[in-house]
């Protein structure tokens, strides 16, 4: 298949592709969850839930490989460093009681996938315990046993989860494009920057792509 992306067109197959949608959890997405209390405007990435729900639809009716990850620790935080939850001395940490049950903990109802864009069987969900999506949880083998060579991402927050996430695919070998609309900082600027690094020098980290390229190229092949 074709997308018409930037820097220049993306190349993939279907069946060695899966589309991953990056920590779309309440408690970053939803009023009163855990972003919010940070003081951000949580509108700005709930903006999005529209655009990540269509191309997720067009991706299983295509029956394309879906995969969701959360940011989540396991609740004795064996496997959050010190230096993660004290950074910044915020006044709430990771596994305080939040507005949404315990903060960034597994099994939290903020931890979730919102509803909209909740998981159905067969999609795989991955609990990671730092910012990127390969670091200790195993999916790059997950992903070589399923013959995965392309990755779609959407998700939040552009410059941090998500863009570290592609980078992390860019190592592994993967070909990453990102679907433009799909993704939403709490800092607007940053998103932009993020989208202007990962295409730059010729697609040095991914391509970028609104999601109605995708459609398109899901439609063309119908």
């Amino acid at each position: 298949m074709h997308i018409e992306a930037n820097p220049f067109a993306y190349e993939f197959e279907l069946e060695k592709t899966a589309l991953v949608l990056i920590d779309m959890q309440r408690d970053f997405i939803e009023p009163g969850g855990f972003g919010e209390t940070l003081g951000n405007d949580v509108s700005l990435l709930e903006a999005i839930v529209p655009a990540t729900k269509a191309a997720l639809q067009a991706w299983r009716n295509a029956g394309g490989l879906v995969i969701h990850t959360r940011e989540a620790h396991k609740p004795d935080l064996s496997d959050c460093p010190p230096a993660k939850r004290n950074r910044g001395n915020p006044s709430l940490r990771i596994g305080d009681a939040g507005p949404m049950g315990r903060i960034l903990v597994a099994g939290a109802p903020g931890s979730q996938i919102i509803e909209a864009l909740a998981p159905v069987d067969g999609e795989i969900v991955i609990d990671k315990p730092g910012k990127g999506m390969f670091y200790a949880t195993g999916l790059h083998e997950l992903l070589q046993q399923r013959g995965i060579t392309h990755l779609l991402f959407g998700g939040v927050t552009t410059e941090v989860c998500v863009q570290t996430s592609m980078r992390e695919a860019n190592d592994r070998g993967y070909d990453s494009l990102l679907l433009e609309d799909c993704t939403e900082s709490y800092f607007p600027a940053f998103k932009a920057a993020t989208l202007e690094m990962i295409r730059a020098q010729g697609a040095i980290v991914g391509w970028t792509a609104p999601s109605a390229a995708l459609l398109a190229a899901l439609d063309s092949a119908n």
